[in-house]
């Protein structure tokens, strides 16, 4: 019930991922959508955050100019205003033209610019801000000692001009700082715009007229930002990259997310079924060692029973004949026999299983090592009725093996003739040259194998159907078959079984590496 269970609920897991990877790849796509507009917005965002910062840092540049110039008007010294500001006007104030200084009456009681020529428009600059720039400034409203801007247009040429309020000797003065817009504008944007592209950046006026910079495309992407405090009667226009190829990218992007989200439920979808079948394995493996266990469990007691009886036969003196005896003592060196191959199966299993497989190799003789493998199971042949053969070809060159794991290759083979080939009279096993490889084959008159069960007999904890159908079931650790193709490929070979096409039974065949061929390290 356990099992089924489980069953079950694999087969309902894989549709319930399914279904929930679609509607999770569903909602991940409306995402990317809602994400391509908040992306969108963010390119605004930075954008506008961009001319922030770039205006912003014009603004810096003109107001440090304007603390230096408040510095050095003080009323109180008007003769020497000439001599503290000219000197030092192109590297502490480039942009100041002119520093006015008037009384509470609008009275010019200092005018010092830094123009050489005629005097024109300074005197025009002196009548406008007397007659117009004053009244604009609202100075009744205004703090003393706080910096203002005055940015507008006078007679269609643009001003800009950095006033302050300032009492000395109990008056009240103003102080003016005339700005020259031809040197901001050649001077101080391109130094601080340079780095920007030509066509990304400009300045405008209030009537749309570009100031500074390229035409830019108008597009949802192009920002256009106030000059906070100082020139806040243009604009200026950033626009990161032409609208045609943003969003061009926008849709690459778009197109990319959504391989990448079909790729991600693919992926998912697939490494469940993967878990899925892993598990299954697991499960089959845990129950193949399960049946492993029993099986072992099983083979170690019966010849241990033997063993246990026919001795307390002997030691209680009730073998009647010296015949009888003599096959009570053969009886128990036949079950040591098997019940020593068994433990040393399991043995070499365990350390197959651990990665741990130390052979020993050396130059021997195949044919030798064989028939030292097969004596071992010669008395048992003979009990059962069954005439073990041995063909050795003459002249087989001597390999590089283990004797001890290819014996045990043997063993395995003809202990699984005797055990599961009922009805066989004759085993034979043959060592011969095949190419570069000595071949041992162990050939029975058993039922065969299914052709179904040719590769998968030889995986651990598997047992071929005939097992089970020969005649009654026959008992095994699904072990034998893996080790002697565990050892064959570790001698530079391979095993597998052939059916025989003239008569019943099978033929179990594993090749070694004769010597000069490569041997498989482990």
């Amino acid at each position: 019930m356990g099992r089924g269970r489980d069953h079950l609920a694999s087969l309902v897991l894989l549709p319930v991922v399914v279904v929930a990877t679609a509607v999770l790849g569903w909602a991940t796509y409306r995402t990317t959508l809602q994400l391509e507009k908040l992306r969108q917005q963010s390119v605004l965002e930075a954008t506008l955050g961009l001319a922030g910062e770039k205006a912003d840092r014009l603004d810096k540049r003109i107001i440090e100019q304007d603390n230096v110039a408040f510095a050095l008007a003080d009323p109180s010294v008007l003769t020497e205003l000439t001599e503290r500001w000219l000197p030092t006007a192109p590297r502490e104030t480039p942009t100041v033209r002119a520093i006015v200084i008037l009384d509470d009456a609008r009275t010019v009681l200092a005018f010092v610019s830094r123009a050489a020529g005629p005097w024109a428009e300074e005197e025009t600059f002196r009548r406008l801000l007397v007659r117009r720039m004053l009244d604009d400034m609202e100075l009744g409203k205004q703090p003393v000692d706080e910096l203002r801007h005055l940015h507008r247009d006078y007679r269609g040429q643009s001003y800009l001009v950095s006033y302050w309020q300032r009492m000395s000797s109990g008056h009240r003065y103003v102080i003016v700082a005339w700005h020259d817009m031809g040197r901001v504008v050649k001077d101080m944007f391109p130094a601080l715009f340079s780095e920007a592209s030509p066509s990304r950046v400009n300045v405008i006026d209030e009537e749309g007229r570009i100031v500074f910079g390229p035409p830019l495309r108008t597009s949802e992407f192009t920002v256009g930002l106030r000059f906070p405090t100082t020139l806040y009667g243009w604009r200026l226009q950033v626009s990161p990259t032409k609208s045609e190829e943003l969003a061009s990218r926008v849709q690459s992007r778009r197109t990319l997310e959504l391989v990448m989200v079909l790729l991600s439920c693919a992926v998912i979808v697939f490494g469940v079924a993967t878990i899925l079948l892993v598990a299954e394995r697991e499960r089959r493996i845990s129950s193949l060692k399960s049946e492993f266990v029993a099986n072992v469990s099983h083979e170690l007691k019966t010849p241990l029973a033997l063993i246990r009886m026919f001795s307390e036969m002997l030691q209680s003196g009730r073998a009647p004949t010296e015949a009888k005896r003599q096959e009570y003592l053969d009886i128990i060196l036949s079950e040591s026999e098997r019940l020593s191959a068994l433990i040393e199966n399991v043995l070499d299993f365990a350390r197959v299983e651990r990665g741990r497989v130390p052979y020993d190799f050396a130059l021997g003789d195949v044919g030798a090592a064989v028939q030292r493998a097969v004596s071992v199971y010669r008395h048992r042949a003979e009990h059962e009725g069954v005439e073990l053969v041995v063909e050795v070809q003459g002249g087989l060159p001597e390999a590089r093996i283990d004797e001890r794991a290819f014996g045990l290759a043997v063993i395995n083979l003809v202990d699984n003739a005797l055990k599961y080939a009922t009805g066989t009279r004759v085993v034979r096993v043959s060592v011969g040259l095949e190419g570069a490889f000595a071949a041992v084959r162990v050939t029975d008159q058993g039922p065969g194998v299914l052709p179904e069960d040719r590769e998968r007999i030889f995986e651990r904890f598997v047992r071929g159907a005939t097992a089970r159908l020969a005649g009654k079931p026959v008992r095994g650790s699904g072990i034998g078959l893996a080790l002697v193709k565990h050892i064959a490929l570790s001698h530079g070979g391979r095993a597998w079984v052939e059916e025989n096409s003239a008569r019943r039974g099978s033929t179990f065949v594993f090749t070694v590496a004769l010597r000069g061929a490569g041997v498989r390290a482990q």
